[in-house]
């Protein structure tokens, strides 16, 4: 259940200046979000129109910093790559070196096996406009560190993938947003120009641009100026790397060089890459957002009076919002260092078109279901083929486990209705006369995606706790390092043992052996060994070495 792609649309008046707020109105908003229970840390707005380049900013880089923020503050964009990458694509179009309708096998290695269907290839085309028919993810990503999930997925592992996968309709048919396709094209793009992705998006876009500042390697000054990485819980998390799915979102940025990505746009500034921008802005696929294309990377949400172009981003300690309206020519850039349930989506659309109301947080009271009601939501629920919500009845809770990712608990605010704490999402069900669940909604992202139910889930895994003597208990304590970033620290308080992985909650551990414990909020557990841990989770058993 991790976020999708936010909603956007605009209905913009006349071209005014008199409609952008004021430097003043937007300070005012920011600190505002900023006042809101986990509401950020840091928000840096740039704002572009026919009067020129602004930069407002409130908070601060870091919780307790006192450092200043500015339009040269370095923040990771996440998806927002994705418009760089098919910007690339398109300047390859334009200078003859690819084609759209290419099929993306073509720039792999010899003998690489890449699904298709009905006859019909994948093209560069496909997987820019998110229609490629591929997965959001790959089955196989299973990071080693998942806080830094796309560090060791490897070109060989893409390659694995893509010669096992199904496609589970027509290419073309149907848009679905994929971090797996894009990352794909910006590979098969890299490959073709015999460069890495890095060099590629240099010398195509931010060498012409001259930006500076936006690379996926940090240089000396973008590391001077790089604002940290906050969690959910505005705890500072360790920044993201890529390697063969760079082009999905990689790139780090400032929103001074998003403005002058956005003059370009906008045609304020001249740019060699005119061409490729207005051929890269052409709708060319619809999506199942309102009133919206998809031209290649950018959305396109048009409506009687207006025609907003956007793109979102985010990563395990960021956000990042890019849009413009080509009619008004105003463009906004908002980046945020934290990951947080409040979304910045909204602030951006309503700098563009002030009409747009700013979100206001969900308030949502837990109520007490009866363990019958409780049962009567348990299967499993296709949101398509590949993704399924299973649903379980577990102790005196509802958990739902979408594919490919941990399981979560959810609470029931309505005899129907649920909400997850751990991400900004809510699920209502369907119900026959019998009372038994015939499908659910998704709620999430201000997106409403139903799923219909498949079957039974499987049971749960009933696990016998047992009694561990203190002084073993003892024997454990300590911190377990699994990656440079990333370490689980063992606490005891009197007979119970807690865990605490870095920037998460603690978490109570559970002896089903002397040296084995599992927790009861995820699916995961741990196994003590003479030289450390090994923390079993989503399929991976990924060892720490401890401390001395």
């Amino acid at each position: 259940m991790r976020r999708l792609l936010g909603v956007t649309v605009m209905i913009a008046t006349a071209t005014s200046l008199a409609a952008t707020p004021t430097d003043a109105e937007v300070k005012a908003l920011l600190e505002e979000r900023l006042s809101l229970p986990r509401g950020g840390v840091g928000l840096v707005v740039g704002i572009v129109d026919a009067s020129g380049k602004r930069v407002i900013v409130a908070g601060v880089p870091a919780v307790g910093s006192k450092e200043p923020l500015s339009g040269q503050t370095v923040f990771e964009i996440g998806s927002v790559t994705k418009v760089f990458t098919s910007l690339a694509l398109a300047s390859m179009v334009e200078k003859k070196e690819v084609a759209l309708t290419d099929p993306v096998a073509k720039f792999l290695p010899k003998g690489t096996k890449v699904p298709t269907r009905d006859g019909k290839d994948i093209t560069l085309q496909d997987l820019a406009t998110q229609t490629s028919g591929l997965p959001r993810l790959p089955s196989n990503l299973a990071p080693k560190d998942r806080a830094n999930p796309y560090a060791d997925y490897t070109a060989q592992r893409l390659y694995d993938f893509l010669a096992e996968a199904q496609l589970p309709r027509a290419i073309g048919a149907q848009y679905e947003y994929s971090n797996l396709g894009v990352g794909l094209l910006g590979h098969a793009l890299s490959r073709e120009a015999g460069v890495d992705f890095d060099h590629l998006i240099h010398a195509r876009i931010t060498g012409p641009l001259k930006l500076s500042n936006t690379a996926v390697a940090l240089t000396p000054a973008m590391k001077q100026h790089l604002a940290p990485g906050h969690d959910g819980e505005l705890k500072a998390t360790a920044n993201w790397d890529f390697d063969a799915l760079a082009g999905c979102g990689a790139l780090r940025s400032t929103a001074d060089d998003l403005l002058t990505f956005l003059s370009a746009e906008l045609g304020y500034a001249k740019t060699p890459l005119a061409g490729a921008m207005a051929a890269q802005l052409v709708p060319r696929r619809p999506t199942d957002l309102p009133n919206t294309e998809i031209a290649l990377g950018w959305h396109v949400t048009t409506t009687k009076t207006s025609q907003h172009v956007w793109h979102n981003g985010g990563t395990g300690g960021y956000q990042s919002y890019v849009g413009f309206d080509p009619k008004t020519k105003v463009g906004v850039v908002v980046l945020s260092n934290a990951a947080t349930l409040l979304r910045i989506d909204d602030l951006g659309q309503h700098l563009l078109d002030p009409s747009i109301p700013v979100s206001k947080p969900s308030v949502h009271t837990e109520i007490t279901l009866t363990p019958a009601q409780l049962e009567a939501f348990t299967g499993r629920y296709a949101i398509t083929p590949q993704f399924v919500l299973t649903v379980t009845h577990e102790g005196d809770g509802l958990f739902v486990q979408a594919t490919g990712q941990g399981k979560m608990p959810v609470f029931a605010e309505s005899p129907r209705g649920f909400f997850a704490r751990l991400v900004d999402a809510q699920v209502t069900f369907d119900q026959d006369v019998d009372g038994k669940a015939s499908g659910l909604t998704l709620h999430q992202g201000g997106r409403d995606t139903p799923a219909r139910r498949i079957g039974d889930a499987p049971a749960p895994v009933v696990r016998q706790t047992i009694a561990v003597d203190v002084k073993v208990l003892e024997t454990y304590v300590g911190r377990y390092v699994v990656s440079p970033a990333f370490a689980l620290t063992i606490t005891r308080d009197g007979e119970r043992l807690f865990l605490q992985a870095t920037n998460q909650p603690k978490l109570e551990l559970f002896a089903e052996q002397p040296n084995r414990f599992f927790v009861k909020e995820v699916e995961a557990s741990i196994t003590f060994t003479e030289q450390g841990l090994v923390l079993h989770q989503n399929g991976n058993d990924v060892p720490a070495k401890r401390e001395r």
